[in-house]
């Protein structure tokens, strides 16, 4: 593959992971403001939207090392279906466990991406974006496996807080 393809094929996959990651922020800042019964998730979930706030710098400080910007559209449309998405959860009567089942299919989206560009970033000989991504994708496998090893707990937890008449929703 040419050079230039390479290239072209980098930048589509870094302004498409600023807009996931815009995407993730408009899925974990609602769900994060309703958390009341489980504070063990709004503090993860805390951490990494704090994580994911960093994603997105070192994706910019990517692509403005290739001369590129985000896409303002891409941004925008991701955002807005993040917080529909985020929104269609609330009128659950299982609105945290919906949430956690959505987090961590993300999570695992996000993953396949960084690998996707991981493998272009050493195709293209973009050795420092390289790191960047690595450091993006150790903090989604991160979150991934929390997710993954909370899930017996956090359905414990709502089933008990159900079966004793408390709000268990959120």
């Amino acid at each position: 593959m040419l050079h230039h393809e390479t290239r072209e094929i980098f930048v589509i996959g870094l302004k498409n992971a600023h807009a996931m990651e815009s995407q993730a922020l408009s899925i974990m800042k609602p769900q994060l403001s309703r958390i009341e019964n489980y504070p063990e998730v709004a503090t993860k979930l805390e951490q990494h939207l704090r994580e994911t706030e960093g994603q997105i710098v070192r994706i910019e400080e990517m692509l403005a090392g290739l001369d590129e910007n985000p896409s303002t559209i891409k941004d925008m449309a991701l955002s807005l279906t993040g917080a529909m998405a985020a929104m269609s959860h609330t009128v659950a009567g299982d609105e945290i466990l919906k949430d956690s089942f959505a987090n961590f299919a993300f999570e695992n989206f996000e993953i396949a991406a960084y690998k996707s560009l991981l493998t272009l970033a050493e195709a293209g000989g973009h050795n420092a974006a390289a790191l960047l991504l690595q450091a993006n994708l150790s903090e989604e496998v991160a979150m991934a496996k929390w997710l993954d090893e909370n899930i017996v707990t956090l359905t414990t937890k709502f089933l008990r807080l159900r079966e004793a008449g408390e709000t268990a929703k959120v």
